[in-house]
């Protein structure tokens, strides 16, 4: 169970100011959120196999195939500020 000073105590290493009002409305909520955890650990889930995304996907990547890329003077055409062969950016620091 948590209480009001484990609300304030968290709320303060966060950095949040919680006032004392609220932090009994806060324990009460995480509290029930507790309780809803501890209803699920009561359910049986032996038989049940692990599912680790809700779609049944198995691989969305395609395929890996080693191709030319495009020319250097091709991919450099649309920029007005190149320099030895690469774009010209300006510094950022």
């Amino acid at each position: 169970m948590i209480t009001k000073e484990e609300v304030e105590h968290v709320g303060w290493l966060a950095r949040i100011e919680i006032h004392e009002s609220e932090a009994q409305d806060y324990a009460e909520k995480l509290n029930a959120v507790l309780d809803y955890f501890g209803q699920l650990d009561e359910v049986d889930t032996e038989n049940v196999p692990p599912t680790y995304h809700v779609a049944d996907i198995v691989n969305v990547f395609r395929e890996d195939v080693v191709r030319p890329s495009m020319p250097q003077e091709e991919v450099l055409a649309n920029t007005g500020k190149k320099q030895e062969g690469n774009f010209l950016a300006p510094r950022i620091m």
